[in-house]
Order: structure tokens, then sequence, then C-alpha cells
């Protein structure tokens, strides 16, 4: 008898760590994502590597000849891009108070800045007086540009993910916010690395 209400006990306790969320394994989800983006800021440094090694043996850089780049358009598009992490990390602060409205909120405006954002880049790779290949100069902008503009895409795509599934009741909340935890780290090392890139490509002369 004694060990039937034993065994009942803990099928109840069981339950009811289930319908807590309670789980054996701890949530090794962020680390996941930590360790992504370890792999992600590995193949930048290679990229700047690359960038760097070139710029050293080369006798002139850019080639002569490289028509200069503009300043005006990559500076408007810092100046959206950087702030943009304060941004996204208020949604993050307001889904951690209950608050879906501030998550949606500043969320949207994290995703308007970064369509600015890629809007101006591909607007300035229309203008520009070179091409992938006119030398390696250009070439490696190209690459570096262009693959950062492609964090950029993804990292619209999980905040716009984020903001969809915000609209079903409940989905995020104060003890449940992957998506918005997965999102902002993502979207900061997108920022660092666009300064990197600026620096090298546009003011380093």
């Amino acid at each position: 008898m004694q060990s039937s209400v034993i065994e009942t006990q803990t099928i109840v306790n069981y339950e009811t760590e289930a319908a807590h969320g309670h789980h054996e394994h701890p949530d090794h989800r962020m680390f996941g994502v930590i360790v992504f983006l370890i792999a992600e800021a590995m193949i930048f440094l290679g990229l700047f590597t690359a960038y760097l090694t070139f710029r050293a043996v080369a006798p002139t850089w850019p080639p002569e000849g490289t028509p200069e780049l503009e300043l005006l358009l990559p500076g408007i598009n810092t100046i959206i891009l950087i702030p943009s992490s304060f941004v996204i990390h208020n949604a993050n602060s307001a889904i951690k108070k209950n608050d879906v409205k501030g998550l949606r909120t500043w969320f949207g405006i994290t995703a308007l800045m970064g369509i600015v954002f890629l809007v101006g880049q591909l607007y300035e790779y229309f203008h520009l007086e070179f091409g992938l290949k006119t030398n390696l100069f250009a070439s490696t902008f190209y690459v570096l540009t262009g693959f950062h503009g492609l964090h950029v895409l993804f990292g619209l795509v999980l905040i716009l993910a984020v903001l969809w599934r915000s609209r079903i009741a409940g989905h995020y909340s104060n003890t449940s916010h992957f998506g918005v935890e997965a999102a902002e780290p993502y979207w900061h090392f997108v920022d660092v690395v666009w300064i990197v890139l600026f620096i090298l490509l546009y003011l380093l002369k």
C-alpha cells in the first residue's frame, strides 16, 4: 500500500514538473547560439585577415584607378545600424516584464532600421563606379560587405519570425522567450562586424 502511494506521488510530481516546463536536462539552446556566433566570427576573422594581407603586400591600396568610396551613405547606414542594438535590447527588456506590446514595438523598429540599412547598401552598390572584377580591392569589398549584408538579412528573418509568433497569445512571456534572446546577440554581432568593416573599408586609407 505504501509503495503504491509513493509511486502515485512520484507520477504526480513528474506530471507537475512537466506541466511547468521543468526538464531533466538543462536548456542548451543559448549555448548553441553562442557557438554558432563564434563560428561566424571566425569566418569574418578569416576574411578580415585576407583583406589586411592583401593591403599589406600591395604596392598601393586601393590599386591605382580605383574610384574613392563615398562616406556619406555608409556613414548614414552606420548611424542607423548601430543604435538598433540598443533598440533590440529594449525588446528583450520588455518581454522580461511580460510586455508583449513593447516587444513588438521595439522589434518592429529594429526590423525597419535593418531594412533601411539594406536598402542603403543596395543603393550604394548600384552607384559604385567599380564592379566585382575591377581589381582585388573591389572583389574584397563586395565579398565583405555582401557577406555582412547576408547576415543582416538573416537577422531580419529572425526578427520578423519573432514578430509573427508574438501574435499567438502567451507564446512569449517573461518565462518563455528564447526567440527574443537568440535574436538579440545575433543582431549585436551583426553591428559589431559592421563597425569593423566600416573602419577597414571606408576610414583606413
